[in-house]
């Protein structure tokens, strides 16, 4: 622009202009912090590095179960005595066995869908309206739960087709055993409940994903190993309620229940305390571990 009479200026159009398109609100904010959880904790649209930690997960829980339903699959060639339906790990025992794996896998998919955004500060741009803190929370919990539930069911799936195409009348074991099916979906939800709320909350209290999966491992670890210990050392009534306190062990007493049994892996010393108990123990674990991660979002400056 130039001063005096003539003066003269020029406008150039740089491209920016007012959004006029459709405003879809709150919900279409969490739905797309949900969708971006669930590439992020997969590693889908990002390199190959980011790709291994998740289907290394994937694959270990895939394995035991594969190997059963092979092994199902082939017994009735090799070992015309040997019944798959009894001899076999059950679908009671499969959390129990894989539990660590799930667990870890938990603590470092958690740790990848809420510690970055923080560190980076790119959650205040997220955080603006219509979106709260609070729904970028339960989206990111949301996305971690889904993968959570891919990785118990499936290889639950996986066990029971070897098992039915391993029997000897897969017809009647499918009749005999369908009320394993609701019984392995109700257990492997209390379980990504469990395990995606706990790695939740951790790492609300932290921007560095390696602190926060490097905690929740060493809760599970040393909880574990302090409960045996205790249990062993204890009086059985005591022992009892002390077997609570494992970190671990939490959502395999609610698997027990599920199955009416004891499976492999769990502290088998609070199974005889009253379902009701176990069951509250569960719920009150989950909602408290909830209601820590909605405050700490609550309190989220950005």
């Amino acid at each position: 622009m130039s001063s005096g009479d003539g003066a003269t200026g020029r406008i150039f159009d740089i491209g920016f202009r007012r959004y006029d398109g459709p405003r879809e609100g709150r919900r279409r904010a969490v739905l797309a912090i949900y969708k971006d959880g669930l590439r992020a904790a997969l590693g889908l649209g990002r390199g190959g590095r980011a790709k291994i930690v998740p289907w290394l997960f994937i694959g270990a829980s895939l394995i035991p179960a594969a190997f059963l339903a092979l092994l199902a699959g082939a017994v009735d060639r090799l070992a015309p005595d040997f019944d798959p339906s009894q001899d076999l790990p059950s679908h009671a025992d499969f959390y129990g066995i894989t539990s660590i794996v799930l667990l870890v896998f938990g603590a470092l998919v958690g740790a990848e869908l809420f510690c970055p955004d923080r560190r980076t500060r790119v959650i205040s741009l997220y955080l603006v309206r219509p979106l709260r803190p609070t729904d970028y929370a339960i989206a990111r919990w949301l996305a971690l739960l889904t993968v959570m539930l891919a990785a118990t069911w499936l290889p639950q799936l996986v066990l029971l087709a070897g098992l039915v195409l391993g029997a000897s009348d897969p017809g009647s074991y499918l009749a005999d055993n369908w009320l394993d099916v609701p019984r392995f979906l109700l257990s492997g939800l209390a379980l990504a409940a469990y395990v995606a709320t706990l790695a939740a909350l951790v790492a609300s209290f932290t921007a560095r994903r390696a602190y926060a999966a490097a905690f929740l491992v060493g809760a599970f670890v040393i909880s574990a190993a302090v409960v045996a210990g205790a249990t062993d050392a204890l009086d059985v009534d005591t022992g009892r309620w002390v077997a609570l306190g494992s970190v671990r062990g939490i959502p395999l007493y609610v698997n027990d229940l599920v199955f009416g049994g004891e499976s492999s892996g769990s502290v088998h010393a609070a199974q005889a305390l009253p379902s009701g108990v176990i069951v509250g123990w569960y719920l009150l674990v989950v909602a408290a571990c909830a209601g820590g991660v909605l405050w700490r979002y609550r309190r989220l400056s950005v």
